[in-house]
């Protein structure tokens, strides 16, 4: 499972943590991963991810090759998808996402809770869940 966005500082960083706590990892793990990554995961990112109990303040941004997508079965871009190279074989999902880089922490927090309801349906439309 992987979840891309161009600087992989916001978005996907967000979903990956969330999807890792509520999926079971002998079914599915994530990562997250873009095409120009940043040098670190947005401050107010980390900010409004300590509030849920989930710290990426040593996470760092990686960048989205054939090597990180090889063993996915689902790429989903975060709004980005223009930006995100196809990737033969791999199926894939775009969910229409604000950028949090920036953001009031408010916005954030309603960006990161947006992640969260996509990722729960998803693990659970997958038959990903911890039980």
């Amino acid at each position: 499972m992987v979840f891309a966005c161009v600087h992989d500082a916001g978005r996907a960083q967000m979903a990956a943590a969330i999807f890792n706590l509520l999926a079971n990892p002998d079914k599915a793990v994530a990562v997250s991963a873009g095409t120009r990554p940043d040098e670190h995961v947005h401050p107010e990112v980390v900010t409004a991810m300590k509030e849920i109990g989930v710290d990426l303040s040593a996470a760092r941004p990686r960048l989205l090759t054939t090597a990180v997508t090889a063993r996915a079965s689902l790429l989903v871009t975060m709004g980005c998808r223009d930006d995100i190279p196809y990737l033969l074989g791999l199926r894939t999902q775009d969910w229409s996402l604000e950028d949090p880089k920036g953001q009031a922490l408010d916005s954030v927090r309603d960006i990161r809770d947006q992640v969260a309801r996509r990722v729960a349906q998803l693990v659970s439309a997958w038959g990903w869940a911890r039980r």
